[in-house]
């Protein structure tokens, strides 16, 4: 019995997302050995199940994945390993499923954070802030929040590869259950 390939890729995507989660609520790092070979994988695999073509579009979802999480880096509210991992799990889920990770990715992230935030008995703190930084990059741009970013040790910080790995799975089982 062959896999569909539309299962496929989306699977293979939320392994690699689950293993780097591991890595990053232990280390809270996504590491390099995960995300460079990941992306190599995800280029391969379409390689060999669609031919050049569905390469150069594996390469342009990893593309679109990277470039979104790039903007949330460079406004300090990501590490650079979250925008690796998303760029790996684009190429891997190619670019018919990216619109799905993208959107999946960003709710469950959005989940977590609040759940976060209550359990840690900080969601006012958080939504008043969510607003002081909406504000800052009105102002500023890009640059990163003074206070308010991810290299401040002192604000809630999420391991965001639960969330690529969530969209990824969340892809999975909605392609699951359109059968």
């Amino acid at each position: 019995m062959q896999i569909e390939t539309e299962f496929v890729y989306p699977a293979a995507a939320s392994l690699c997302a689950i293993v780097a989660s591991v890595f990053d609520v232990k280390s809270r790092r996504v590491p390099n050995f995960i995300t460079g070979p990941a992306v190599l994988f995800g280029l391969l695999l379409h390689l060999t199940r669609g031919g050049w073509q569905q390469l150069l579009t594996s390469a342009l979802a990893g593309l679109i994945c990277g470039v979104v999480f790039l903007l949330f880096y460079l406004a300090g509210g990501m590490g650079a390993g979250d925008v690796k991992l998303i760029a790996a799990v684009g190429c891997i889920a190619g670019l018919s499923n990216i619109g799905y990770v993208m959107v999946f990715t960003a709710l469950a992230g959005g989940v977590m954070a609040i759940g976060l935030a209550t359990i840690r008995g900080k969601l006012k703190e958080t939504l008043f802030n969510v607003g002081s930084i909406a504000t800052h990059h009105s102002h500023s741009g890009l640059a990163p929040h003074p206070e308010l970013n991810v290299l401040n040790s002192k604000t809630l910080r999420l391991p965001y590869a639960l969330a690529i790995a969530a969209g990824c799975t969340l892809t999975l089982y909605f392609q699951v259950g359109q059968r």
